[in-house]
């Protein structure tokens, strides 16, 4: 524990704390439908096909943003940037307080609060460019390991519905967003995370040249299946625990809770072990696990071995979260604001897919159990993809 407090003091520690609560209240705002989901599907009557489209909508929509805002952090800094999300996600919350009287209204707020998790491609530059690279692993799993904020949202959520209606739920959600508004532009140092050269390149030029290489699109798959897995799970989660097995709206936000902190609180560890050990070798072994647990999920066991389970599964995604972040860090060093977008969006595109496939497959077959066997099957292509990768590094070697 020493020797990380020591990594942390290396770099600009204000700069990763401001990073860490960006991304912290984004990601509650991000998920915040999916924490509420329930709730509104009970209300405006969906079926499963709409739920899964409910909680994914802020999903894609963070997807397709993250890229054009990784560029933009990379041209015009961090710090413009993020205060501009913050603004667009303070909208929105409001808009699902205020005005939010249909399902097209509830599916309109989510797309606005895809500006929530483009928040990514704000705070993993920020924190990779205010340390050295030795600790940019860390720096990284530290910034990341902020989407514990699910844990936050998905625990405190269904409870303050009984209150205040989901409605307000969104109103009250304006007042973290106005309070990280000052701390960010005060914390952040203006030079740190903004890149000179990669002002100079054309947009559309760099993102070709890094679409060129195939590492590229590997980390998109590897991320893709870590963090979409779990920011997938994360949204589905309540959804899942209430009607496959009956337990109450808090208590399914209770055991979501569980599996979000045991995902955000191991990834700072997950990037140390990858500054350490390299962030191929942590792969190799996460995802081989994550295809048994996602399997053994799969079968639909009883509630008292589906949780662990689910949180076991939640911690070897956050490890892997870490790991892939340590790669990018130590192979994209001048253009980790574009490649964490095109990463971040690839992570969020896979999160749309989960949730999606598991109401769509629940339709057409029954049951959740086709939907956790095809994202197994997505766990296994990714570690065939990771042994290609680590062999071919050391041929290169």
């Amino acid at each position: 524990m020493k020797e990380i407090v020591r990594a942390i003091r290396s770099g600009h520690w204000p700069s990763l704390l401001a990073a860490w609560l960006h991304f912290g209240v984004s990601f509650m705002v991000w998920l915040l439908v999916g924490a509420l989901g329930i709730m509104i599907s009970e209300d405006f009557g969906l079926t499963a096909t709409q739920m899964g489209l409910l909680v994914t909508v802020p999903l894609l929509s963070g997807a397709l943003l993250r890229i054009p805002v990784g560029m933009c952090s990379d041209r015009f800094g961090p710090k413009p940037v993020g205060l501009a999300l913050l603004a667009v996600e303070l909208v929105a919350v409001c808009w699902g307080w205020l005005g939010a009287t249909s399902y097209l209204h509830i599916l309109g707020v989510g797309l606005g609060l895809g500006a929530a998790g483009a928040s990514f491609a704000v705070a993993m530059p920020l924190a990779s460019r205010a340390y050295p690279p030795a600790h940019r692993g860390l720096a990284m799993g530290v910034a990341a390991s902020a989407n514990g904020g699910v844990v936050v949202v998905a625990f405190f959520a269904p409870r303050l519905v009984e209150t205040a209606g989901w409605h307000g739920v969104f109103g009250l959600m304006a007042v973290p967003i106005l309070l990280t508004l000052p701390l960010f532009a005060l914390l952040v140092r203006q030079d740190i995370g903004w890149s000179a050269g990669g002002a100079s390149l054309r947009w559309g030029d760099e993102t070709a040249r890094l679409l060129k290489n195939p590492l590229t699109y590997w980390l998109c798959a590897a991320y893709a299946v870590t963090f979409g897995g779990f920011e997938g799970l994360a949204s589905f989660l309540p959804i899942f625990f209430h009607y496959q097995y009956g337990v109450d709206t808090v208590m399914a936000g209770t055991l979501t809770a569980a599996c979000g902190l045991a995902g955000s609180a191991i990834r700072p560890f997950g990037g140390h072990a990858a500054d350490r050990l390299g962030g191929f070798a942590m792969l190799a072994v996460v995802f081989p696990v994550l295809v048994v647990l996602m399997i053994a999920v799969g079968f639909l066991p009883v509630l008292h071995w589906v949780t662990p389970l689910a949180v076991t599964a939640a911690l070897a995604m956050g490890f892997g979260n870490g790991a892939v972040f340590q790669i990018v860090s130590d192979r994209y060093p001048k253009e980790v604001g574009t490649v964490s977008g095109l990463i971040g969006a690839a992570g969020a595109l896979g999160g749309f897919v989960l949730p999606v496939s598991l109401g769509v497959l629940k339709d057409a077959t029954g049951t959740y159990q086709s939907g956790f066997l095809v994202f197994a099957a997505l766990a296994c292509a990714a570690w065939i993809g990771t042994l290609f990768f680590t062999r071919r590094r050391n041929r290169a070697s």
